[in-house]
């Protein structure tokens, strides 16, 4: 049983994965830091409010605290923004290059191709 656990443990794919999860959770704290010290307060000087967490209503003693909600959501689209525009984005573009690298010899010919080029070099004989 020790044996086999080890040999999950020492598995590539669970190595794999503890590094993703842990370079993810220090990835998320430089966005979170992004975003707490740069866009919050840029929206700050935009909007005139740099926390909204005191906004709330009142309807029959309950009280709705809307800003905390307004808070979470601007905090999640500028979070989502940051990973798309400096990760998402870039990676897209690598991945995009690499492929307009690859030749066309790579890829077959369809059949129907192959076989009109046969019949135009047959024609070009005659």
């Amino acid at each position: 049983m020790f044996k086999e656990f080890r040999d999950f443990v020492l598995r590539g794919n669970v190595i794999d994965l503890a590094v993703a999860v842990i370079i993810g959770a220090a990835f998320g704290a430089v966005v979170a830091s992004a975003v707490e010290n740069l866009f919050t307060p840029l929206i700050a000087a935009i909007v005139g409010e740099p926390d909204f967490s005191a906004l709330d209503f009142t309807i029959n003693d309950s009280v709705f605290r809307y800003g905390a909600f307004l808070n979470a959501l601007i905090s999640f689209v500028s979070i989502a923004a940051v990973i798309f525009f400096l990760v998402v984005k870039p990676v897209n573009m690598i991945n995009e290059r690499r492929r307009r690298g690859e030749t066309a010899a790579d890829e077959p010919t369809p059949e129907d191709i192959e076989l009109l080029r046969e019949i135009r070099d047959l024609l070009k004989q005659r």
